[in-house]
């Protein structure tokens, strides 16, 4: 009898802890690599998920902006993604992207939109904060660039993303959190 309680207790744990690494969302690139699970990230105080889709000019406009974010806050405990959002997009596609514009991070192609939902991420442009333990620090947008869909500024006047990130390094919580993004909408 106390063998079987054994067995059952081990194949109790044995199934707990294949449940918790199975809700784990894995950050894993266009050629294979995986970074590490958003909820578990070793090496990093924060993951920086840029959500963006290939053919959406909002968002590539942000392409110098985004690669100046993670340089100089690489240093500082963040580690950058670009998540490609579209369903219908393929890794040769995210590779011509990643390629015109420069980029020199890692991306994710995320088909089945489990970094959207996880995150909440609704459109292209948009960059979410993680800690390392996946908890959520700040959504929203880069900067308040675009006014309004189709309304670009002059100049930026608010930094967001930036100043999420400077809170975060300083050790304070963000004050604003949750800014709206405006961009190109993920498609369902």
């Amino acid at each position: 009898m106390r063998r079987i309680l054994v067995a059952l207790v081990l194949c109790t744990a044995v199934l707990v802890a294949s449940s918790i690494l199975a809700a784990d969302t894995p950050l894993r690139d266009i050629d294979g690599v995986l970074h590490g699970h958003i909820e578990r990230m070793s090496g990093v105080n924060w993951s920086v998920l840029f959500f963006l889709m290939t053919d959406c000019p909002i968002a590539n406009r942000y392409a110098p902006e985004i690669q100046r974010i993670c340089a100089e806050y690489g240093s500082k405990g963040a580690r950058c993604f670009l998540v490609y959002a579209d369903a219908s997009e393929t890794p040769a596609g995210v590779r011509k992207h990643v390629k015109e514009f420069g980029y020199k991070l890692p991306a994710v192609l995320d088909k089945d939109h489990a970094l959207v939902r996880k995150t909440g991420a609704t459109v292209s442009s948009e960059a979410v904060v993680l800690s390392n333990t996946g908890e959520l620090k700040y959504r929203g947008r880069i900067d308040n660039f675009h006014a309004d869909l189709g309304t670009p500024r002059q100049r930026v006047t608010e930094h967001d993303l930036r100043d999420a990130l400077d809170a975060l390094a300083a050790g304070r919580a963000v004050s604003n959190p949750r800014t709206q993004a405006i961009g190109c909408f993920i498609p369902e």
